[in-house]
């Protein structure tokens, strides 16, 4: 019986880890034009708080801070809210400069629901860490 149960968490560990590479393995094609929300975190970086992004053309053009670091960092610096396009290119470059930490997590329709980034683990607020939900394509 014991060898049955190990035998089975065996096998889903194994599938959910081929769902997880088969999800990264699909190139998600970014749209011209969606909606999304990003919580970004960890480290010391512009880039912190919670934001409402509208995308059209590949660009972000609309921004809004949903919390007050949010508020902050489009008040400052409007145009430093990226697209997830911009968010994945972070991710690649991440993986190309050898960062200890460059990892996705995707959503069953390709699109990433989580990056992480730490580029030294022995270095401190070095690491950014990306939420992304309410993603919707379309115009908008």
């Amino acid at each position: 019986m014991a060898c049955l149960v190990w035998a089975t968490a065996a096998c889903q560990g194994e599938a959910e880890v081929n769902r997880a590479a088969r999800a990264e393995s699909t190139a998600w094609k970014e749209p011209s034009a969606y909606t999304y929300t990003l919580k970004s975190s960890g480290g010391e970086r512009l880039l912190i708080g919670t934001f409402r992004v509208t995308v059209r053309n590949g660009k972000t053009v609309r921004a809004v801070g949903l919390d007050e670091q949010g508020r902050r960092v489009v008040k400052r610096s409007p145009g430093a809210v990226p697209t997830i396009g911009g968010l994945l290119k972070e991710l690649e470059q991440a993986r190309r400069d050898g960062a200890d930490t460059a990892e996705a997590e995707y959503s069953t329709m390709g699109h990433p629901l989580r990056i992480t980034l730490d580029w030294s683990a022995n270095a401190v607020d070095d690491e950014a860490e990306y939420a992304i939900s309410d993603y919707v394509a379309g115009r908008h």
